[in-house]
């Protein structure tokens, strides 16, 4: 690099214009020796692997990335911008597209406006500027989110916007290059082609995040089984995440020797000499099917964000070493020693290019924005019911289940009645079997059968690449699933317990569930995330395997959750969430209630009243149908779900006995969304009403029954909540003193009297 720029001397400058000065001015000091210009095929520079044309084009897709951001930290404070994290001193990401193509999935972090303005070269007509620039405007416009976040994302260009938390998107990423793979040994036509790779940009703060951690060791547990993998982790490697600098040497130490994760090092601050680096990480990585690391070095200039005022906190000497390492200056060289370009040529590029990412955010300004509260939520959670319906009633895969299940006399529905575990596993049966693109996995799921054996059979009729088992990590099988469903497969994760899904809770809070939003349902990410779930579990209790949390799920937006209590609505349900999923690209969870898994009598041992036929292919459930018991009773309607249920039914009995009324229990079914006109129509007749929700007080499902029924005009209804203690869930009996109960339910119909 070349003396320290003039501008950079200044210290009362904003920095940002201080890094603008630094390249007109280096350009018109320049003195360098200019070689004879290279044919557009020859290395821009004796033994560079980069060439004339392909540095040409490099230098305006960082020359735009340079100008967005300029143009960003000018235009925020005039309101017509509203982000100004940039991607200065990031500009060489430009090269990793340049080496990749536009059908490789890419997840990239927000420094990614070089990447994001050479990819935009692979598919004729594109314009990076309008499209960044309408990004930059939140206006309506916006061909990546509409206008709901600022994010690098293209569907034609496969890249997925990213609105991730630190690393949060590195598990889906190995997901979908997994499932690249996957998708021949099932027969599944991928969207991309068979060798394309998944492209992962992040930080070298990020990379020592729990999210990334996880991921890179699922990427080198793959690979140790010698099944491929083909992802590339960019590491882009500017020494600091905000304030927090990454000590020197830090990232090289921990991964160049990482077993299973190829690590190759590429210069991002030189074209010239980076672009040979890239290449063979790249070709590397699409040619061994391996993860491949690649520490690209960067900088960061102009700060975090346009907030973020580094003369406050860092001194002038280093702040003046950092500008002088500007990637721009260097290619400024590299295209004047070259010969490509004159000093006047290249001033006149710098310029130009900043006046059209000016023109075009001024015309972005003129563009609609979201007004309407309808207009944000659009793609948050489609639903087409007629569409819905049809699909999951759809049955025309006989031969398909004949052969899953062995014949037609052991079709369940030629079996006699049965309890939960059972009936889920046999729809498990028939969803595999109608959906040839459907994957079962998650922790011991494959030969045991799960925990409960609810999985048992599966991985005997649809063999070890449809239902597998997966290392112990609930990210990792989240993020899987979310890669399978990006390559157009039905995933159907399943998580142990619960309490296990927090550990994991951002990959559908943060990533799935969010995904149609910001890329205003261009992507989707299908899944139907199976849980056991929620307390009275017997002989094997304790918080992580009775937890009732069901507010963590319910707080996600778009998200569906079910939860059945008996086997033929299991079945049904598990029918219609495989069709939202297919048909609207729904995120699904589907609640499992553990103590119900083998419960066959209702009233007294040996009643089997809690067995039930299996429903027949044909029949399905409306998302927000409930299930009522006594539709004509009024003395008292108890709301409840899952476990409540036939706790409602027997505690019924007792207070029919005592208080001579006549009872009707409503099963929700449906715990997101809550279907407000059904809870509604079923209060309106009630004389006095229950709501049991095996929940803690302070954050369960009953809040949102007691809301319908309040919205509804219906407050006045003589009403009693029996809920859960604000507790972790002890073990043993004791477990029964924080959950309601029978008796609890008959005591407060007591109340009511």
């Amino acid at each position: 690099m070349s003396a320290t720029p003039i501008a950079a001397r200044h210290k009362g400058f904003n920095r940002a214009e201080i890094v603008d000065q630094n390249f007109t001015e280096f350009v018109g000091e320049w003195r360098g020796e200019v070689r004879a210009a290279p044919r557009d095929d020859a290395p821009v520079l004796p033994g560079s692997a980069l060439d004339a044309r392909d540095f040409r084009d490099l230098l305006e897709s960082q020359l735009i990335s340079r100008h967005l951001d300029l143009m960003a930290r000018v235009l925020r404070v005039q309101n017509k911008v509203f982000y100004t994290i940039g991607s200065s001193g990031h500009e060489g990401n430009a090269m990793v597209a340049r080496l990749t193509r536009h059908t490789d999935p890419a997840f990239l972090h927000y420094r990614s406006g070089g990447f994001m303005a050479e990819r935009f070269r692979k598919l004729p007509g594109m314009d990076p500027v309008m499209d960044s620039a309408l990004s930059f405007a939140a206006s309506a416009e916006d061909p990546a989110s509409g206008g709901r976040h600022k994010v690098w994302g293209s569907k034609p260009l496969w890249v997925l916007p990213q609105t991730s938390t630190i690393a949060s998107h590195l598990p889906k990423a190995l997901g979908t290059a997994i499932a690249i793979d996957h998708a021949r040994r099932i027969g599944h036509t991928l969207p991309v082609p068979e060798d394309s790779i998944a492209i992962c940009s992040f930080g070298d703060a990020s990379s020592n995040h729990a999210t990334a951690q996880t991921a890179f060791n699922a990427a080198a547990w793959t690979a140790y089984q010698k099944l491929p993998a083909p992802v590339l982790f960019v590491c882009e490697d500017n020494g600091i995440g905000i304030s927090v600098k990454t000590p020197t040497g830090w990232v090289a130490s921990n991964f160049q020797s990482r077993s299973n994760l190829d690590y190759f090092y590429a210069d991002g601050l030189d074209l010239a000499e980076g672009y040979a680096q890239v290449q063979r990480a790249v070709e590397h990585c699409r040619g061994t099917r391996r993860p491949t690391f690649l520490h690209l070095r960067t900088t960061r200039l102009m700060g975090h964000a346009g907030t973020d005022f580094e003369i406050e906190w860092r001194s002038i000497e280093e702040l003046v070493a950092l500008e002088a390492t500007d990637p721009l200056l260097r290619s400024a060289a590299i295209a004047l020693e070259s010969g490509l370009y004159s000093k006047d040529a290249l001033l006149a590029l710098y310029e130009a290019t900043r006046k059209r990412c000016f023109a075009a955010a001024e015309d972005a300004d003129r563009r609609p924005r979201i007004t309407t509260l309808a207009e944000v939520m659009k793609p948050l959670a489609p639903y087409t019911p007629a569409k819905v319906k049809a699909e999951a009633e759809r049955s025309d895969y006989a031969d398909a289940r004949l052969k899953a299940f062995g014949s037609a006399e052991k079709l369940p529905e030629n079996q006699p009645p049965r309890h939960l575990a059972i009936q889920i596993g046999q729809a498990l049966h028939d969803i595999m079997a109608k959906y040839p693109e459907s994957l079962l996995f998650g922790e011991d799921v494959a030969q045991k059968g799960g925990v409960y054996t609810v999985t048992k059979g599966l991985h005997k009729a649809f063999k070890n690449t449809r239902v597998f088992n997966t290392l112990l990590d609930e990210t990792v099988i989240l993020g899987l699933a979310q890669g399978y469903a990006n390559m157009g497969m039905l995933p159907i994760p399943e998580i142990q317990y619960l309490a296990y899904f927090h550990n994991a809770g951002d990959q559908i809070r943060g990533e799935a569930a969010s995904l149609q939003f910001f890329s205003n349902d261009q992507y989707r990410n299908p899944l139907v995330m199976r849980v056991a779930s929620l307390g009275y579990q017997r002989g094997f209790g304790g918080h992580f395997h009775n937890d009732n949390s069901i507010t963590a799920l319910r707080d996600i937006p778009g998200l569906v959750v079910g939860c059945p209590s008996r086997g033929d609505d299991a079945a049904m349900m598990l029918r219609t969430l495989a069709a939202l999923a297919k048909v609207d690209g729904r995120v699904c969870a589907f609640l499992e209630p553990i103590a119900l898994y083998m419960a066959k009598d209702l009233y007294e041992a040996g009643d089997g009243a809690w067995q039930f036929a299996y429903p027949a292919p044909g029949e399905a459930m409306l998302l927000g149908e409930g299930r009522v018991y006594d539709d004509k009773a009024k003395d008292l309607v108890v709301f409840t779900f899952g476990n409540g249920v036939p706790m409602a039914l027997r505690a019924a009995r007792t207070i029919e006995k005592e208080l001579k009324w006549k009872v009707r229990v409503v099963d929700l079914r449906w715990l997101a969304p809550l279907n407000d006109a059904f809870i509604a129509a079923q209060a309106k007749s009630a004389k006095r009403i229950i709501v049991l929700d095996e929940g803690r007080k302070s954050a369960g499902v009953g809040e949102g029954v007691i809301t319908a029924i309040v919205e509804a005009g219906l407050g006045a209804t003589p009403l009693e909540r029996v809920v859960g203690a604000d507790t972790f869930t002890p073990l043993a009996g004791a477990a029964f003193l924080v959950l309601p109960g029978e008796a609890d339910v008959v005591a407060a119909a007591r109340k009511l009297a």
